[in-house]
Formats: C-alpha cells, sequence, structure tokens
C-alpha cells in the first residue's frame, strides 16, 4: 500500500508520527465508456478554456476568484494558512462509539506509526481499547477540514471522516408515519420475526453477489448467448395485508432454519 498523507496523531502532549492508508477499496467492475456508434473510448481532458489545449497536471495550479481576479494558491500557501492543522490529527475529546450516530460516518484510513512513534502509538491503542472509547479530531487532508473519529481495530488505530452536523440534512421535510398507526398485535409479530433473524453480526457472510452476476452477464455477451430477462415489480397491498405478511414471514423464517 502506498501511504496517502503524513503527519502525527496529537495526544494531549504526546506526538505520534503516523502514516495514513486508504482502508478500503471498490468492489465494483471497472466499466469504461463508450462511444455507442463505434465503441471508441471516451476520455476527459483537462483543457484550457481560452487556448482550447490541454494542460498536463504539473502546470495546473489551484486559485480563488477575488474582486474579479484569480489569486493562484500553492501546497505551501495551505501550510501556512495552518502548518499545525496540516500536518496534525488532533484529538480533543474522548467519548463512547455509540452516542455518535452512524449517519456521520464516511471514509475509514489505516493509521501506521513511523518508527519513532511505535511505542505512543501502541500506547493510544491500548488506552482506547481498556477504556472503550474512540479519540473525536480534527485533521486537514487535500486543502480541506475534516472531522474524524479514531478507534482501534485488532492492531491497528481506523481514522474514519464522520460529516459535520451541519452537513446533514433535516428530516422536517419528510412525510413520515405516525406511532399510533402500529397495531399492537403487529407489533408484537414483528419483533418476534426480528429476534427470530437475530444472530451474530459476521460481515464476511456478505458478498457483492450484483458485480459477480454482472460479471457473469458480460462473459455470457461476450460468447454470444441469450441473457434471460427477469424484472422486478413492487407490489403495493393493502394494510390489512400486514398481519398475513408477517405470519408468512415467520412461517418462513422457521422452515429456513
Amino acid at each position: 500500500m502506498r501511504s496517502i498523507w503524513t503527519g502525527a496523531i496529537g495526544f494531549g502532549l504526546v506526538n505520534i508520527p503516523v502514516k495514513m492508508y486508504s482502508a478500503t477499496q471498490s468492489s465494483t467492475l471497472d466499466l469504461d465508456m463508450l462511444d455507442k456508434k463505434d465503441q471508441a473510448r471516451i476520455r476527459f481532458r483537462r483543457v484550457n478554456e481560452t487556448t482550447g489545449k490541454e494542460v498536463p497536471w504539473e502546470n495546473i495550479v489551484k486559485g480563488y476568484m477575488h474582486n474579479d481576479r484569480y489569486v493562484v494558491l500553492t501546497d505551501k500557501d495551505f501550510e501556512l494558512a495552518s502548518a499545525k492543522k496540516t500536518k496534525t490529527i488532533a484529538i480533543s475529546a474522548f467519548v463512547r462509539e455509540e452516542e455518535i450516530d452512524s449517519i456521520y460516518y464516511e471514509t475509514p484510513y489505516y493509521l501506521e506509526p513511523e518508527k519513532t512513534g511505535t511505542r505512543a502509538y501502541a500506547l493510544l491503542r491500548e488506552a482506547l481499547r481498556k477504556t472503550g472509547k474512540v479519540g473525536i479530531a480534527t485533521f486537514v487532508m487535500r486543502a480541506k477540514e475534516g472531522l474524524a473519529v479514531l478507534k482501534y481495530s485488532g492492531e491497528v488505530i481506523v481514522l474514519n471522516r464522520i460529516r459535520f452536523h451541519q452537513e446533514i440534512r433535516g428530516t422536517e421535510d419528510l412525510k413520515l408515519p405516525e406511532k399510533n398507526l402500529v397495531k399492537p398485535g403487529e407489533l408484537q409479530m414483528a419483533v418476534s420475526l426480528i429476534n427470530q433473524l437475530g444472530g451474530k453480526f459476521d460481515i464476511s457472510a456478505y458478498k457483492d453477489t450484483y458485480t459477480d452476476e454482472l460479471l457473469r452477464l458480460i462473459k455470457l455477451k461476450a460468447k454470444g448467448g441469450k441473457i434471460k430477462e427477469s424484472s422486478m415489480k413492487v407490489v403495493h397491498r393493502k394494510a390489512e395485508d400486514l398481519m398475513d405478511q408477517l405470519k408468512a414471514s415467520l412461517s418462513k423464517s422457521k422452515r429456513a432454519s
């Protein structure tokens, strides 16, 4: 793996030099966009809107429009804005993980200690394990300040970027049902179904079967095979059917177990 960020974790007065790595990879197929006429690949180019010529990455800079003219910013400028912030994952608080709503979670990263930070890294990891708490931290990456949760996962400290509160939309515009619509018998039946389907969570039991099926279809199509069409129809049942559906679900779950 190649590190995407280097800096340090700020833990009180303790400084832990670390490297950051992406913790995830896509399971989707890498599809190209093609021209429908001749199947030629569609390419996107970075073009100067004045000359119409393509601009190489090394000649591209970032700028901010101020008083009708661009102010060009360099990597050094972003560091000068706050050198400490751009190089530090600053932990400001420790909380229980269950206090953080899952809607805030965004992207996970692995943190690896530099040689000089090995002992301090291990200390923070074991302290998190012993207290059962996670660290709340701010950091800057790619010129954008982010909020993050630091937690241990096995032997690695994971930084999980989370969204700021103002980035979450409210629900007041949604048309949501009232609690009094639920009948006691239906609720009891639904709870029984949930308990019957309960178990210990094992993430390895869940596979990206859609991608596998899509790849199977691609291979079949490449061989000139005939693809059998299937469709799904959403059925809008009457509210009175709800108890019957719950009973049938319970019966099906019992047979499957």
